[in-house]
């Protein structure tokens, strides 16, 4: 859990905070996400995301299209002694990311947003307060 804000340097290289390395480990995966942003799976994680993900029928195409999307961007990340992992250009034009990024914990991954993408979620989230707070209810949360 947590917001950290890092940023890209000129390699394509983002810093992840130690406290989300740890968790880590030695590597992980990181893909498209489904908010116009990136997301970083430990590999525990991925696995199972992957075997969730090659179980669809083919008969799905909605769930075809789905894997297509997730397992096309997914690439394998290590981290270098600095803590910071290359992230490809591909990936980062995707989720609109330059040079500054917005690092998230999510429960089982790590979310990375361009910065003011992420601002303007949160000030969603903060003007329909009382609506998410209804759906939480119906949610027992």
């Amino acid at each position: 859990i947590g917001e950290f804000e890092h940023t890209i340097d000129g390699k394509g290289r983002l810093a992840m905070p130690y406290r989300f390395r740890r968790e880590l480990g030695k590597g992980a995966v990181i893909t498209r996400g489904d908010d116009i942003n990136l997301v970083v799976y430990p590999r525990a994680e991925w696995e199972k995301l992957a075997q969730k993900l090659a179980a669809i029928p083919m008969a799905n195409p909605k769930g075809r299209a789905f894997a297509r999307f997730m397992l096309s961007g997914a690439i394998e990340v290590d981290f270098d002694r600095q803590g910071r992992a290359l992230i490809p250009q591909f990936l980062r034009e995707y989720a609109g990311i330059s040079t500054e990024a917005v690092v998230i914990g999510m429960y089982n991954k790590i979310e990375v947003w361009q910065g003011s993408r992420w601002e303007k979620l949160k000030k969603t989230a903060t003007s329909s307060r009382e609506e998410l707070l209804t759906h939480l209810q119906s949610l027992d949360i």
